[in-house]
This record gives C-alpha cells, structure tokens and sequence, in this order.
C-alpha cells in the first residue's frame, strides 16, 4: 500500500442540541473489521507518539478529544495531517511509517485496529523499515 492510500474519513455525524452522536461500522466505514481499539491520553507536552510502521495491520486514528498531528512516511514522501474533530478519522494503511505530535492539552488518541496486538507486526527502526520497503519493490 502507499501513503496516497491513506486518507482522512468523514464519520457519519447525527447532529442534536443535547449533544452529538459519532459511529463507525466494521468494513462499512471503514476498509477493515475491527479487532482491537485502544487510546492515547495524558501525553506530556512536547511528546511524541508513535515512531513505527505495521508490516500488516490498518488503522483508523481520531481525536476523540483535543488535537494532535500524525506525520505519514511512506518512505519517499512525508504528509502531516491535523486531527481535531472526533468526526474525522484518519485511516492508515499498512506499510507506512507513523508519528504522532503536537498534542493539545487534554487530547484523547483513540485508534481503531484491524488486528489484536502482535509484536512481529512491528518495524520500531526506521532503516530496517525502509529496507523492507526497498525489498518489495
């Protein structure tokens, strides 16, 4: 897959006075079942997040609350994206370097996998990534 593959997604957004209601549905909203959800909060200020690429597994990545940015590598070209509306969800496929930075205050991370947690899915070096990347080309 390529960095051009990953995109912001629209969540359906049911507007009320009392407040708001978001939801996303597996393979309906998104272009994979959901296996695992888990979130980012209480980052400290300057922290970075991230700083891996997933061998197989996609991810959708929203500002539940608060904002934050995710730097995309796809190995020859970067893409910031600013998340900071809980409607929006940035997907990520797999194969493409992440970072996460720049976090408000108060933000909440939450992200939706497409596969439960496994360590052999990870490139955590940045040259060993883009060698994988080279030897797939």
């Amino acid at each position: 897959m390529a960095l051009s593959d990953c995109k912001i997604i629209e969540l359906p957004k049911i507007a009320d006075p009392r407040g708001n209601l978001t939801f996303v549905e597996s393979s309906n909203h998104i272009p994979f079942d959901i296996r695992r959800v888990y979130y980012l909060y209480d980052v400290p200020g300057g922290a970075e997040r991230g700083g891996h690429a997933h061998k197989a597994l996609s991810q959708l990545i929203i500002a539940m609350s608060g904002s934050f940015d995710v730097i995309l590598d796809g190995g020859d070209t970067k893409k910031r994206f600013h998340l900071n509306r809980s409607y929006y969800g940035l997907y990520v496929c797999p194969m493409i370097w992440r970072e996460l930075d720049n976090f408000s205050s108060g933000s909440v991370s939450m992200v939706l996998a497409s596969n439960l947690y496994d360590e052999t899915d990870y490139y955590r070096d940045y040259n060993d990534y883009l060698s994988a990347l080279a030897t797939a080309k």
